[in-house]
């Protein structure tokens, strides 16, 4: 249902101040404030120490109406961790070098006025929340929340290497250095995992994702069969062998994925074509991994440091998110879902047992 402007309605800018221009977005807000009729809005300023977490659920102890995240994915999935189990909406104002989510919900990414407009009379959609359990190599755990993706291999080294003022100056093109440096590790990872209540498998691998969003920056669509309300994890392994299996994938996520799969044609095209080893998908409610040896962790395009376990599990519609007013909203039938895992358990019997 759309929200109702009220003169006792308050919003809260939690804003990550090395993201965004203040004085220009405090001139938007007042703005948008006095054409919605809602009172001052509450600022809270994020910190390395806080990314957040911490100011969002002071906002949602104060009362607010919505959380606006203005920063980069880190903002929002640390001021999403702070509304969890709140009935308090959280809406986006993307101001980083990703905005994952935001691309997942298709929503505005340098239209600020219109960003806006959907924070203060935008409407809610229930969206699913990642629970990350992580195991530290000194036998120290936490838990984490996530949005978009966990994972360990090229990913995570992707995200370790990359460069924060390459990134501020280069955009998303400043992860193709992150990526060369990733791919001269040519270390396959040897992994135990369960997918639900299945037997425990193994296999080796070069990289595993845990996704709740399928689309990156680029046209990537590396998990088709994602969806942020399905109340279920996409999971994929990349597991190339030099580098044939490498154009394999390529082939797979950018051109299949990426362009056939948006037409009826080439979807048509790619039902003749066959699934490739390197690429494996899975699909389930919670999945649990135990590494080897210790590998880096990223969540939400965030690095986490190294890890030697985690379980991921997901709270469905754990977080409200403002989408437009007039966008509507999707839905997975239940028989989808159950066609989806059955397809995964075929994909999960191929594994070794454990």
């Amino acid at each position: 249902m759309a929200a109702k402007p009220s003169p006792s309605q308050r919003a809260a800018i939690v804003y990550n101040p090395v993201k965004v221009d203040l004085p220009a977005l405090r001139t938007a807000v007042a703005a948008v404030e006095r054409d919605s009729g809602w009172a001052k809005s509450l600022w809270l300023e994020t910190s390395v120490d806080d990314p957040g977490t911490g100011q969002a659920r002071e906002a949602a102890a104060q009362g607010v109406d919505v959380v606006v995240a203005a920063g980069g994915d880190g903002t929002v999935r640390a001021a999403a961790e702070g509304l969890r189990e709140t009935d308090v909406p959280l809406a986006l104002l993307p101001s980083g070098t990703g905005n994952l989510l935001a691309r997942n919900l298709d929503l505005s990414l340098n239209n600020l006025a219109d960003s806006l407009r959907t924070a203060f009379t935008g409407k809610n959609r229930a969206i699913d929340l990642g629970i990350a359990e992580v195991e530290r190599p000194d036998g120290s755990t936490e838990s984490r929340s996530f949005l978009v993706m966990a994972g360990i291999g090229l990913d995570a080294k992707m995200v370790a290497n990359s460069d924060e003022e390459l990134k501020r100056r280069m955009g998303w093109l400043a992860y193709i250095d992150a990526i060369r440096k990733a791919l001269r590790d040519t270390n396959r990872m040897r992994v135990r995992f369960r997918l639900d209540d299945a037997p425990w498998r193994a296999m080796s691998t070069h990289t595993v994702l845990v996704g709740n969003c399928g689309s990156l920056p680029g046209n990537i669509l590396l998990l088709p069969e994602a969806a942020v309300d399905d109340g279920l994890f996409d999971i994929v392994s990349l597991r190339p062998e030099g580098f044939v299996g490498w154009v394999q994938v390529w082939v797979k996520i950018v051109w299949e994925n990426g362009v056939l799969r948006r037409s009826t044609v080439g979807r048509k095209l790619m039902s003749m074509s066959r699934e490739i080893r390197t690429l494996r998908y899975l699909k389930g409610a919670r999945f649990e991994v135990e590494l080897d040896h210790a590998e880096e962790f990223e969540l939400d395009g965030d690095d986490f440091g190294m890890v030697v376990r985690f379980t991921t599990t997901i709270e469905p519609g754990a977080v409200r998110v403002r989408i437009p007013e007039d966008r509507e909203l999707d839905h997975v039938e239940p028989d989808e879902r159950a066609q989806e895992r059955a397809v995964s358990r075929e994909a999960l019997a191929e594994a070794e047992p454990a």
